[in-house]
């Protein structure tokens, strides 16, 4: 008999499902369970159509279902393995279905990949604070390399991508592979030897860091101060293409441009044919246009500097000057026609006076002239006369000789 009997209470009567739900809400209350990690070796592990991963994670005694749902699974740089050593992180509740207490996981760390992720953090908070990954120190892109340098495996597929994507979008470029192994102790020492060597004996205009995909251990070359160091000091600017898009590494942050793949970054380093393409027709229209209306202008100026020319011309001041010519010649006859005209008019004055005045006329009006015969000077006084002297006088209708007789 139960205690609750003993004080005559009746105990409660769940449902399966009621029950499930009580001990989901129970677990997910719990702040602890709602962000682990839980560590152990991968068991029944299910990769169905639908794109979930379902496994479970042990130990020596006992094993915790786990389900990771399709876009988590995306993001993994490879699927886990069954006897491999683990760690899932998520959040802990119930399938109410089924009753089955399992881990939502959202992130798996391979074995060995926490220790790694800690000196991670450390190398990349120490070179960070040297500011080698100041935004402001990287440099800007060339719009039209005409020399790339590739550091990368020699027999990878990272280096058949790029060479892909250069052949179809950008011809143009000199691709200069300076190889290096990307992986295993030896490559952070020859990752740098490579990157000096290609930016001494190439001179290239932009530098490709690339390699395919692997675990963090693959990777971890990349999260080297030494290549950090060679990525700053390089001389032509450095684009990483480093495994995958979900992968992050050092490199990355120290490069100028970081691409999430080996293709990408061929494709951020150089510009697409096609573009190029179309922005060269945009340019010979505008060069068009621009001919068009500079020719129309010059045939413009041209019509008005022939019309310039035609009115300073030689011959045009020839004309200018036989029309003034002419102009001055009849100005100059009016002008002596109108002298003439007034000095024959003050003629007929003159003449009109003389008439008036003349001796012809004094003397019809019955005067005469009485000149001295013997000198023939005009006698005007009786004092020029004697008696006995010869005169002759003249009057209007003829002349006739005198003797003074006495005075």
């Amino acid at each position: 008999m139960s205690v609750l009997s003993l004080f005559g209470l009746q105990s409660a009567i769940w449902s399966p499902s009621q029950l499930n739900r009580h001990i989901r809400q129970v677990i997910e209350s719990d702040y602890r369970l709602s962000d682990l990690w839980l560590a152990g070796e991968v068991a029944n592990l299910s990769h169905p159509a639908s794109g979930h991963l379902y496994f479970s994670v042990r130990d020596s005694e006992a094993a915790v279902r786990c389900v990771m749902w399709r876009p988590e699974v995306a993001r993994l740089r490879r699927l886990p393995r069954d006897g491999e050593a683990v760690e899932a992180h998520g959040h802990l509740s119930v399938y109410e279905a089924g009753g089955q207490v399992q881990l939502y996981a959202d992130q798996i760390r391979f074995a060995g990949e926490g220790e790694l992720y800690q000196e991670f953090l450390r190398l990349k908070a120490a070179l960070e604070a040297e500011g080698l990954f100041d935004s402001d120190r990287k440099r800007t892109l060339p719009a039209w390399p005409r020399r790339i340098g590739v550091v990368s495996s020699p027999t990878g597929a990272a280096l058949r991508d790029v060479a892909n994507v250069l052949s179809r979008r950008y011809p143009l470029a000199e691709l200069i592979l300076s190889p290096t192994p990307v992986q295993g102790e030896a490559a952070p020492a020859a990752i740098v030897e490579a990157l000096r060597a290609v930016n001494g004996y190439s001179r290239p205009d932009v530098i490709l860091l690339v390699r395919g995909g692997g675990s963090m251990e693959d990777l971890w070359a990349f999260n080297t101060e030494g290549v950090v160091r060679a990525i700053v000091d390089s001389n032509a600017p450095v684009v990483t293409g480093i495994g995958h898009e979900t992968d992050v590494n050092l490199a990355d942050f120290a490069a100028d441009r970081q691409a999430p793949t080996p293709s990408a970054a061929a494709e951020i380093a150089t510009p697409d044919r096609a573009e190029l393409a179309a922005e060269l027709t945009q340019i010979r229209q505008r060069l068009a246009r621009a001919w068009r209306q500079q020719r129309e202008t010059l045939h413009s100026q041209l019509a008005e500097q022939r019309v310039a020319l035609g009115l300073g011309s030689p011959q045009a001041r020839i004309a200018n000057a036989r029309q003034r010519s002419d102009d001055l010649a009849r100005r100059l006859v009016a002008a002596v026609r109108h002298e003439l005209a007034l000095r024959q008019a003050a003629l007929r004055g003159l003449i009109q006076t003389l008439s008036a005045v003349g001796p012809e006329t004094v003397l019809a009006r019955g005067y005469a002239v009485v000149r001295r015969l013997a000198d023939g000077e005009v006698v005007r006084s009786i004092a020029q006369v004697t008696a006995g002297d010869s005169l002759g006088v003249r009057v209007s209708d003829g002349s006739f000789g005198a003797r003074v007789e006495g005075n």
